[in-house]
């Protein structure tokens, strides 16, 4: 569905973006889509309204139009979509240049740099078994650090033939540039909870020397896009509190 055409070139759709809500039942809640679609739809400009949902009272008329749906989803004049990665997708194709901006990244590996690190992190903190937490706490700092290398090096449009033996550091604050992109939006949420719930329940700390990492996590954290759309790390805490598995022999 085209967005502009003829005398309605500056209406704008109904869009209405449904979420998690958070233990207070008004807060958004710990659930890295959610973000990942608030963040979308904050960086494109596109107008939209944010509704937070409590899973245990959600109303009939949610229920009604998108049986059996959890949050996140969104509406786009009265259809519902469910897909986080469809509606990605959608947002991408309706919401796009020259009124919009468009979030791909220009560089394929920004949209996989760091896709292992939840993954890691989720088998560690489930971990119940003194003996397995040093392997997966490897595992997790292999994948964290394969995601600072990324961070750490620079991208094609960085160089030039002047720098291009000269260069040490990247000069770009996101994955693949000086703005977020898709892939920002992807990994930020992840990462957000991964540091939040690594040292609440694991004593686990990123490690300073990461210094890719660490600039990334304080660029985002200037951003509005980012720390408003967050879950509190309260809010991240107390999502993981019957999650994460103490280690008992």
């Amino acid at each position: 569905m085209p967005l502009n055409r003829g005398k309605e070139e500056d209406k704008e759709p109904l869009l209405e973006l449904f979420l998690k809500a958070g233990s207070d039942v008004e807060s958004v809640g710990k659930r890295p889509f959610s973000q990942r679609l608030f963040m979308i739809l904050w960086l494109k400009g596109v107008v939209f309204s944010a509704t937070t949902v409590d899973l245990k009272r959600m109303p009939a008329d949610l229920q009604n139009s998108a049986p059996g749906t959890h949050p996140p989803f969104i509406t786009f004049n009265n259809e519902v979509k469910t897909d986080v990665n469809k509606i990605e997708e959608f947002l991408e194709d309706v919401s796009c240049p020259p009124k919009y901006l468009t979030l791909s990244p220009e560089h394929p590996a920004s949209n996989t740099a760091g896709m292992d690190i939840f993954a890691k992190f989720s088998a560690s903190i489930r971990n119940s078994r003194p003996e397995a937490n040093e392997a997966l706490e490897r595992g997790l700092l292999k994948t964290l650090r394969k995601l600072d290398e990324y961070l750490n090096s620079p991208l094609p449009d960085e160089l030039d033939e002047t720098t291009m033996e000269n260069i040490k550091f990247p000069t770009r604050k996101f994955l693949d540039g000086n703005e977020m992109t898709l892939a920002d939006c992807n990994l930020l949420p992840k990462q957000h909870i991964v540091k939040v719930v690594a040292k609440k329940y694991r004593n686990f700390d990123i490690p300073k020397g990461m210094t890719g990492i660490w600039r990334y996590l304080t660029k985002a954290y200037s951003r509005d896009e980012f720390t408003n759309t967050c879950p509190s790390g309260q809010e991240v805490e107390i999502a993981y509190n019957d999650v994460a598995k103490r280690l008992t022999k």
